[in-house]
């Protein structure tokens, strides 16, 4: 892991910036959320893989491109996280009591 940040540690900013992004015009939008079935299906597939990779079950370059995937994917999500978090706590500063 301590590889994949030092060489891929720029893909790995882009991630964050681009989940900071989303997370800050999510707030914005009142969209259509995911049903609970299907978010469930999601989180099962995600923790399917994450335990694949920490296995090492999967050998060579898929491998390495499966974890790849899946740091730049939990940096997404933080950056998500934070950028939702930032937006609401900018806009609950400005606001009036």
């Amino acid at each position: 892991m301590v590889y994949l940040m030092t060489f891929h540690w720029s893909w790995l900013l882009a991630s964050l910036l681009l989940g900071l992004a989303m997370g800050w015009i999510a707030v914005v939008h009142r969209g259509q959320g995911v049903p609970r079935r299907t978010s469930w299906w999601l989180a099962g597939l995600v923790a399917a893989l994450v335990a694949v990779a920490l296995a090492r079950l999967i050998p060579g370059r898929p491998g390495y491109w499966l974890d790849l995937a899946l740091l730049m994917f939990a940096s997404y999500l933080f950056g998500c996280a934070v950028g939702s978090w930032l937006r609401a706590w900018a806009l609950s500063r400005d606001a009036p009591a």
